[in-house]
């Protein structure tokens, strides 16, 4: 019997081979956290979404025989004794973290589920991703991962339900549940804030942006790419996420040949003189609703529909 690892990416599972960690290894590398999504992951509506999402906002092909490949490892689950999940601190590795489980728990695995999450580390200042960890720290996570308990599945599997929904809204309880999982609370609330802000129309994160471009001395879009990756806070976005963040940000820059500089509207944005929701016009969909639908109310700590759908 063997134990299946299903990891983040394909750099721990890089570092996993490395190490001799024995056990059959399916790496999860979706990106779950934006585009459209369907409950029953494992469909060809499912995929179908996926498929048209990458080739529509990224260029890029959906990687269809990989993904089967891994539902596979799922629908021949015999020859295991366990499942351990590695798994990281932020709202990238979350939501493919609820998505797989809502998969396990379709497939009506009964197995032991046990999850290795990294985030804070004894001695480190900043939260650190799995491939970041030493051998020894790595090793020191595995020797400590938590044993899920079927409270932790059913969690994981009504948020997936809920994401994929109409009303992203209903996720606000869950802040405040107990669970294994130590930085859902946090990764929630990041969700819920990468929506527009009521006032200014700019998400958490693309506020950051701009106040990183007005703070710092920016050479050029791959340095201002450099510093959003390192201060990001719990999104755990990858560089074309985050390319793509800029781009439509790229109205607020004057970009010159040594420096970008916050120009007159990124000043505007920064002190909510107008809402500019509509103009950067990213107009990504989370799961079951459209960004552009809902925006923030710092007020009311909630979303609301964005005025024009306010119907």
């Amino acid at each position: 019997m063997e134990t299946l690892h299903i990891t983040n990416g394909g750099q721990l599972t890089k570092k996993l081979l490395e190490y001799d960690i024995t056990g059959d290894i399916l790496t999860w590398d979706e990106m779950l956290c934006e585009g459209p999504t369907t409950e029953d992951i494992d469909s060809k509506e499912f995929v179908q979404l996926r498929k048209e999402f990458f080739r529509e906002i990224y260029g890029l092909e959906f990687d269809e025989k990989k993904f089967y490949i891994d539902i596979n490892k799922l629908n021949n689950t015999e020859n295991y004794s366990e499942i351990i999940l590695w798994f990281e601190y932020d709202l990238f590795c979350h939501i493919n973290l609820i998505a797989v489980l809502n998969l396990i728990l379709q497939k009506k695995i009964d197995l032991p589920l046990y999850l290795v999450c990294s985030g804070r580390v004894e001695g480190e200042k900043s939260l650190k991703g799995l491939s970041e960890l030493t051998q020894d720290q790595l090793f020191d996570h595995y020797e400590n991962k938590i044993r899920l308990k079927d409270f932790d599945v059913n969690l994981a599997d009504t948020l997936w339900s809920i994401y994929c929904g109409k009303d992203h809204n209903i996720l606000k309880p869950y802040i405040t549940t107990n669970s294994s999982f130590e930085y859902l609370s946090n990764c929630l609330k990041a969700h819920l804030e990468r929506f527009p802000d009521s006032k200014s129309g700019l998400s958490v994160l693309e506020q950051n942006i701009l106040t990183i471009v007005r703070d710092n001395t920016i050479k050029s879009r791959h340095h201002l790419l450099g510093y959003i990756l390192n201060y990001q806070g719990y999104y755990g976005f990858g560089d074309i996420q985050i390319n793509r963040l800029i781009e439509h940000l790229s109205m607020f820059f004057d970009e010159g040949e040594a420096e970008i500089s916050l120009n007159r509207k990124g000043h505007e944005a920064l002190l909510n003189q107008y809402n500019f929701a509509m103009d950067i016009d990213n107009n990504i969909w989370y799961g079951g609703v459209n960004r552009l639908d809902f925006q923030f109310s710092k007020q009311e700590n909630k979303l609301i529909k964005t005025p024009i759908n306010a119907i």
